[in-house]
């Protein structure tokens, strides 16, 4: 049998795995120089924007939504297809979470459905770039303008990706991206939040440590409700040697895609009945390959079926409203059909950095095998 290929693996080299050693011996293992180094090459990435890092791309939502001073009787508005702390960071500040559908084609939020769920108690919106593939940026901020909401950008899985040849976090309002183990650069688990000003940046401070304010040697305050929610250098170590290495990562990931593309060929949806992601070579970073299954095949058969060919596939994601949370918050099924379906039958198939195309084909050939059997 051959080796098992897993969906996603994350890539560390030996001066990132020198540089965390040096880091450890160095004394210095919480928050300190490390930290400081990559929230300043984040920021020289973003145009120069503040940039805070976090021990997870979740508190980073949470945080941008209190800054955003939102809260109990707000209403955000969000997409039922992502990873579930997308909506329960909007519980978490108290507010109320209202989904749009999704576009059956990119699978990221509907804009147009959007601004129909648009309501005198909306007070933001969070899009999520599913894949690393952005929403219509221009729309997205238009819409925003227009009815005098924030924006709070689920770039989760978008580090690298760009908008008109602008990186994602160069530009709008916050902007969240997660470093998670499986995301393009990782740093084991963390996140990043960039922000608009600078007093954004000192009250972003204060909500991941405590909501402390320090002041000479001994003077101390507390004046927000602050959680801990910092960075560790190792985990900085880690982002410095991955982030250095960005440009090389997107584009290994963006060539693989269109090894998935070349291999598949054209008559891939009419022979098999899936449905491929939008072919964007420009903007997206390719962070997941994702199809969705035809009806005729549930997705545990099919993972079951790719893992006997010792192939691993993810999922993401399950519906948001369909969880037993939001069912009880009034949520049930049809009420958005494409979601549902998109999330009944999507599937990640192999995508890091580390495969070549030969791994593409393989995972190809055993797919095919798989949908047309």
């Amino acid at each position: 049998m051959s080796e098992f290929l897993p969906f996603s693996r994350p890539t560390i080299d030996e001066a990132t795995i020198a540089s965390v050693v040096e880091t450890l011996r160095s004394g210095w293992i919480t928050s300190g120089p490390k930290v400081q180094e990559f929230e300043k090459q984040l920021s020289e990435h973003f145009g120069g924007r503040p940039v805070r890092t976090f021990n997870s791309g979740t508190c980073t939502m949470e945080i941008a939504l209190r800054i955003a001073g939102i809260g109990h009787g707000d209403e955000v508005i969000t997409t039922p297809i992502s990873w579930v702390a997308t909506a329960n960071v909007i519980l978490e500040v108290g507010a109320t979470p209202v989904f749009a559908d999704v576009d059956p084609v990119t699978r990221n939020i509907d804009l147009d459905k959007v601004e129909a769920a648009i309501t005198p108690r909306t007070k933001a919106i969070i899009p999520v770039y599913l894949a690393g593939k952005p929403v219509d940026m221009d729309h997205l901020y238009k819409i925003a303008a227009r009815h005098k909401l924030r924006v709070v950008e689920d770039a989760a899985q978008a580090i690298g990706s760009t908008w008109q040849g602008k990186p994602i976090g160069s530009f709008g309002d916050f902007v969240s991206f997660s470093f998670q183990a499986n995301k393009n650069i990782t740093t084991s688990e963390g996140g990043c939040l960039v922000l608009n000003n600078a007093e954004e940046a000192a009250l972003a401070e204060k909500y991941r440590l405590q909501g402390v304010t320090r002041s000479g040697y001994d003077g101390i305050e507390v004046d927000v409700l602050g959680g801990k929610f910092n960075m560790t250098d190792i985990a900085a170590a880690i982002g410095l040697g991955q982030f250095a290495q960005l440009n090389v990562i997107t584009a290994q990931r963006r060539k693989l895609a269109r090894h998935y593309f070349a291999t598949l060929g054209k008559d891939f949806e009419a022979q098999t009945g899936a449905q491929l992601p939008p072919a964007d070579f420009e903007n997206t970073n390719w962070h997941l390959f994702q199809i969705v299954l035809p009806e005729r095949i549930t997705r545990a058969d099919f993972m079951a079926r790719m893992k006997d060919k010792s192939i691993g596939i993810g999922y993401h994601y399950a519906p948001i409203h369909l969880f037993k949370l939001y069912r009880a918050l009034g949520f049930k099924e049809g009420m958005f059909p494409i979601a549902e379906r998109v999330g009944r039958q999507i599937v990640s198939l192999p995508m890091f950095a580390a495969m070549n195309e030969s791994d593409v084909e393989r995972t190809c050939v055993a797919m095919c095998e798989v949908l047309k059997n």
